[in-house]
């Protein structure tokens, strides 16, 4: 199993011209992929930043809530605190996720034509 990338390509790619950058950027199909990007990152973002400060104000405004023991030593804001990490990993797991399979195929679609001038 060879694990070494290929070497670059000795033909440089063809460089579009801003005419070609201004045909993509204004066609259905750009505009498509930035929606739905857009439509995945933005609520996911706007909900991860409302958890984090629902954390922040939590811990400054409801210290005995977030100091309620749950068993042993583990408190609401520990177990909250370690939720955020978790949080934060499956955010990015699921990304990777959707990115590979709805924008990525999409993106190098629309490279490969500015690239080849198709």
């Amino acid at each position: 199993m060879a694990t070494e990338t290929p070497p670059p390509s000795k033909t440089p790619a063809r460089l579009p011209s801003t005419e070609e950058f201004v045909a993509v950027q204004e066609s259905a199909e750009f505009g498509e992929l930035r929606r739905s990007y857009r439509g995945f990152a933005f609520p996911l973002t706007v909900a991860f930043i409302a958890w984090y400060l629902l954390y922040v104000l939590l811990s400054n405004y409801a210290g005995d809530f977030m100091g309620t023991k749950l068993f042993g030593n583990i408190n609401v804001a520990l177990a909250l605190g370690l939720a955020q990490f978790l949080t934060t990993f499956l955010i990015a797991w699921w990304y990777a996720r959707t990115a590979a399979a709805k924008f990525d195929p999409k993106a190098e679609a629309i490279k490969s034509r500015m690239e080849g001038g198709a």
